[in-house]
């Protein structure tokens, strides 16, 4: 039984995404990032960068115990030992592992920045909302243009490229984005939203979600000082 700490994000459905495409039996523990739980001192030895999702995995490789933070890593680790949606082809592989490492230095970071100045920043400021939505709608492109030749953002099959990038974009208005613009990515959107999978892992821990705008604790848990201080 996989541990599985996390919460109801992009990041975190990634990795719940996943659990259940491979059949996985797993745990959730509620690590919920507006109370704070985060930074408690048992979640930190899991996870020493405070973010979720994490995983304990008691079955790890030469069936000792493992513990992973970094969602791109967790993907990895539950390719590697399931061996599912991860090419066996080297050079397939390394097609999938680029387009992976596109969601985490990119899409994750870019949408993130673009969410927060367009939603949650306390002040709008144009420059910031400018400068992170038009990287949104330039991101957007690039994944519009690979789907214009490729089924699959990651390759000709379905794999964990897709699995880390589908949570990011089902915020789509909030990103400032018509689906107009893009009608190859729209198409594989829409294939991956129909999922049962899909379904079943986007829905973890999401009724236990509070609205910002009337958590004044959350906001600052989530952007005050308090995630800066030392642990």
């Amino acid at each position: 039984m996989i541990e599985v700490y996390s919460w109801a994000t992009p990041n975190g459905h990634k990795v719940h995404i996943m659990l259940e495409e491979c059949g996985l039996p797993y745990r959730v523990h509620a690590v919920d990032i507006g109370a704070g739980d985060q930074f408690k001192p048992d979640f930190l030895k899991i996870s020493p960068n405070n973010k979720i999702p994490a995983i304990v995995d008691p079955d790890g490789p030469d069936g000792k115990p493992i513990s992973l933070f970094e969602s791109g890593a967790i993907l990895l680790y539950l390719a590697g030992k399931t061996g599912r949606f991860l090419p066996e082809s080297v050079a397939e592989r390394y097609e999938m592992l680029q387009w992976l490492m596109f969601q985490m230095g990119g899409v994750g970071p870019m949408l993130g920045q673009a969410h927060h100045f367009r939603i949650y920043a306390p002040e709008k400021i144009a420059y910031a909302v400018d400068r992170y939505t038009n990287e949104a709608r330039r991101l957007y492109g690039v994944m519009d243009k690979r789907l214009a030749k490729s089924r699959y953002i990651g390759g000709k099959d379905y794999g964990i490229a897709d699995m880390a990038i589908f949570p990011w974009l089902r915020s789509w208005k909030n990103q400032g984005i018509s689906w107009a613009d893009f009608p190859h990515l729209k198409g594989w959107f829409d294939e991956i939203s129909a999922r049962p999978a899909v379904i079943r892992g986007v829905d973890v821990l999401t009724g236990q979600r509070r609205p910002l705008d009337v958590d004044p604790k959350a906001r600052e848990m989530l952007f005050g000082q308090t995630q800066y201080a030392r642990r």
